[in-house]
């Protein structure tokens, strides 16, 4: 992912004006379809580029709203804190997605965001992403591009919680990752889980040993092959057919 930096370290101009330009997630990120002088421009935007260890906040509920962020490496999860006292996972992000979309219309957060692993951001304050969007067009377009990711996101997850059964569920969230994993150009048929059984179970609405009942029943009929957190999918077509009910 290029050259890391000590924590909270201010990067130097000569490193910023370089940064989405030498990125190879940019066509996953904000400066898809940007020409050079458009990069550059944007890359004068980021603030700082940050390291977050494995367990931190990037930011938590209630926190004023100034930034979004790039994820450069990394795995995070969010979450809210639900009246019992229990925390609710709302989604997982991975290199190349954006977080601190909550806090647009409220200008706080509505989430915490916590890494999943240690993980390096880019951090992009909004109200100069604003002003830029307005001079450039395609990075406008791609903005509003990724807001509507999000919301097809959230749409897609409702629909795992109000119509699929407990595999159902199960087989969409691993075909989820297989696409955003190939997406980044890594095996569609072979990856690490960075959550645990129990946070995969908040996601989608089950319990923690509905989940794993879930795994089991996939190792025994030959779907997938799971040794602890390192997941191998052996029949991309025998999910899919949980999903059409096929199976």
């Amino acid at each position: 992912m290029g050259q890391t930096y000590p924590l909270n370290q201010e990067i130097s101009l000569s490193v910023i004006k370089t940064a989405c330009s030498n990125c190879n997630l940019r066509e996953l990120c904000l400066p898809f379809g940007l020409s050079l002088e458009e990069l550059e421009r944007l890359d004068d935007l980021i603030s700082t580029r940050r390291r977050i260890k494995r367990g931190d906040h990037l930011y938590r509920a209630g926190e004023p709203f100034d930034a979004i962020y790039a994820i450069r490496s990394g795995f995070f999860k969010t979450d809210v804190l639900l009246e019992d006292g229990r925390d609710q996972v709302t989604g997982f992000q991975m290199a190349g997605e954006l977080l601190g979309l909550d806090g647009i219309s409220t200008e706080h957060h509505t989430c915490n965001a916590i890494a999943l692993e240690d993980s390096e951001i880019c951090a992009i304050p909004f109200s100069r992403l604003e002003s830029l969007s307005r001079e450039i067009h395609n990075l406008q377009h791609h903005f509003h591009k990724v807001m509507s990711r999000e919301i097809v996101r959230d749409h897609g997850v409702m629909m795992l919680l109000g119509t699929m059964r407990a595999e159902e569920r199960l087989a969409a969230f691993l075909l989820n990752l297989s696409q955003r994993f190939t997406a980044r150009g890594f095996s569609h048929a072979e990856f690490y889980l960075r959550m645990t059984r129990e946070e995969i179970g908040s996601y989608l609405g089950l319990k923690l040993e509905t989940v794993s009942r879930a795994f089991s029943k996939f190792q025994e009929e030959g779907y997938i092959a799971v040794q602890q957190k390192h997941i191998r999918i052996l029949n991309v077509n025998g999910l899919k057919g949980l999903m059409n009910h096929r199976a």
